[in-house]
């Protein structure tokens, strides 16, 4: 039988930004987490990291890296990811840190979309979905 919402827990971690609105960091279903949208914030500052789209890609991966190993979990575990860029002619370089750090098991299926804007000026941000193995 699929899960429900009753089965569904958040999950929230103190090493990644704390949700700017009203939703959680992650929710676990079944063997399934759901990790929510993740802008390049330092949760140390609470601020937009400096630099670029470089910098902010490595801080937003930072952040999913955090949530994921509160559950015990790395990047191997990340099934689908969708990238939001605020300019996809940064998509080179974004790809470039992505397939640096997703350098274990199975690549996960992926789309990326150039968009109009981004909560708090953000150049990029990432949402995930990850599996726990059985």
């Amino acid at each position: 039988m699929p899960s429900t919402t009753a089965d569904s827990r958040a999950i929230t971690t103190t090493g990644a930004p704390m949700a700017i609105g009203p939703y959680s960091q992650a929710v676990a279903n079944g063997n399934l987490i759901f990790i929510s949208g993740q802008l390049p914030i330092d949760p140390a500052t609470d601020g937009i990291v400096e630099g670029g789209v470089a910098e902010q890609t490595k801080r937003v991966l930072d952040n999913i890296e955090a949530i994921l190993h509160s559950e015990g979990l790395t990047l191997g575990n990340v099934i689908k990811t969708t990238v939001l860029l605020m300019d996809l002619g940064e998509f080179t370089v974004v790809n470039a840190i992505y397939a640096d750090r997703f350098n274990e098991g199975v690549l996960p299926a992926r789309a990326t979309f150039q968009v109009a804007g981004l909560p708090k000026g953000a150049l990029v941000e990432i949402e995930a979905i990850a599996a726990v193995a059985a």
